[in-house]
């Protein structure tokens, strides 16, 4: 994967991958705040059967919160994607890296915000 995330191929489905890294973030107090499954999105809006891919959106308010009093427009890099979804017959999960996602505003005081999620966020996917 590019330098933008961090990837990880699992032996689980895409429902039980979601599942679990649902789970793991919870843990490290992070909330599901959004869900789009592309699937169902292809087949309604362009009647094209496509694998599973979800794109999940994570929040943890503590963070959010400060970032937001950091920087106005921040909410534009919020909230902290994921994707779980089917390749070559395989589940895989994705997450941004908000290091790098960060690093396109001009505010040296979101980076130790940043390199934490970013912490909490490898953690999750390693647990998975």
């Amino acid at each position: 994967m590019q330098d933008y995330g961090f990837e990880k191929t699992v032996e689980l489905s895409v429902d039980d991958a979601e599942e679990r890294l649902t789970a793991e973030l919870k843990k490290e107090g992070f909330g599901l705040v959004s869900r789009i499954n592309m699937k169902a999105k292809f087949k309604e809006k362009l009647d094209i059967d496509y694998t599973e891919y979800r794109i999940l959106g994570f929040c943890n308010p503590q963070a959010a919160y400060e970032a937001v009093e950091l920087e106005d427009n921040i909410g534009l890099l919020l909230p902290c994607n994921a994707a779980v979804y089917e390749k070559d017959q395989k589940t895989h999960i994705a997450l941004i890296r908000p290091v790098v996602a960060m690093s396109v505003v001009d505010n040296p005081a979101l980076a130790p915000a940043a390199e934490k999620i970013e912490s909490s966020l490898k953690k999750a996917i390693e647990k998975v």
